[in-house]
């Protein structure tokens, strides 16, 4: 039999295994703690194995829960654009194009390229935060309509368009001892601690140093967000590097950047979509709107 479960249910779960705790579950959720354990309760009877390990002290997945959170999440990601698809049939919007991006660009580059698209247009556009590795695979299934972006490999039914180049920056506290130079060559980082957001640089820029004579940078600490990468540089304490768009979130740090040059490197920001598909005509409006005024955007800041 099918199992049976609702939204409610899903979310009390994704709630208790990111948080760990029942009680604290409850209150993102605005329930109650019997509550909450009531709607775990009935997930688990539905599914047909237990999500949570319960003890007096922690509460942790089983490994039947751990197998099934992901799915969980993307049943919860496809309910929430179902719910933003009905505010947009409620509202009017005759088309809705929907836009994946990293973290940097969804939340500097895009809203301003969204606040300034052409009126009058019944085009509700929708941002998709997802990490960098993940832009083509959101365009291949069907997830997004486009996709804004560095350069990357991506498969072949998927059309990368380049935008704009876009060179690389060392990101730094005002204080930093290489915060006084006009430009810095990418040697004077080999020993210097630094912190990158993800490997994607390993792949992007790493090739290009080695190949100038070059040693790339040796302790680089890797984490997931850039929003971490740029408060750890805040602290003084590392510094970062990324493509220069990154900077008007980098200022809201108080950083300040620095080119990286000897090797000059620069990666193109691309937009990507589905290469076998001819797109409809609100999602040309919005490729060709990006297209064109992005250039425009990282050329005035």
């Amino acid at each position: 039999m099918t199992p049976r479960f609702t939204p409610r249910q899903i979310e009390a779960f994704l709630a208790v295994a990111e948080l760990q705790s029942f009680r604290l579950g409850a209150s993102r959720i605005n329930v109650t703690p019997s509550a909450i354990s009531n709607l775990i309760g009935e997930l688990e009877d539905s599914l047909g194995f237990a999500l949570f390990e319960r003890t007096t002290r922690r509460v942790a997945l089983t490994a039947a829960g751990r197998r099934f959170l992901p799915s969980a999440t993307a049943v919860q990601r496809q309910i929430a654009q179902a719910v933003t698809a009905a505010a947009d049939i409620r509202d009017g919007a005759t088309q809705v194009v929907r836009i994946a991006a990293p973290l940097t660009l969804a939340a500097t580059l895009l809203p301003y390229l969204i606040a300034t698209r052409p009126k009058p247009q019944r085009i509700a556009v929708r941002i998709i935060d997802t990490p960098v590795v993940w832009l083509a695979d959101r365009v291949a299934i069907g997830e997004a309509d486009l996709a804004i972006g560095p350069d990357r490999e991506c498969p072949p039914h998927i059309a990368r368009s380049p935008i704009s180049p876009t060179p690389w920056q060392l990101w730094m506290a005002p204080d930093h001892p290489l915060a006084g130079r006009e430009s810095i060559p990418w040697h004077m980082l080999e020993r210097l601690p630094m912190v990158a957001a993800g490997r994607d640089h390993e792949q992007s820029i790493w090739p290009h140093i080695v190949a100038s004579g070059t040693t790339p940078p040796r302790h680089v600490q890797i984490v997931e967000h850039i929003t971490t990468t740029l408060g750890l540089a805040a602290a003084g304490q590392v510094a970062t590097f990324s493509p220069d768009y990154v900077a008007p979130l980098a200022a809201a740090f108080g950083l300040v950047g620095r080119p990286l040059v000897e090797p000059d490197i620069e990666r193109s920001l691309c937009l990507y979509a589905r290469a076998a598909d001819r797109m409809s005509a609100a999602v040309q409006t919005v490729f060709d709107h990006i297209k064109t005024a992005t250039p425009v955007r990282l050329a005035t800041g």
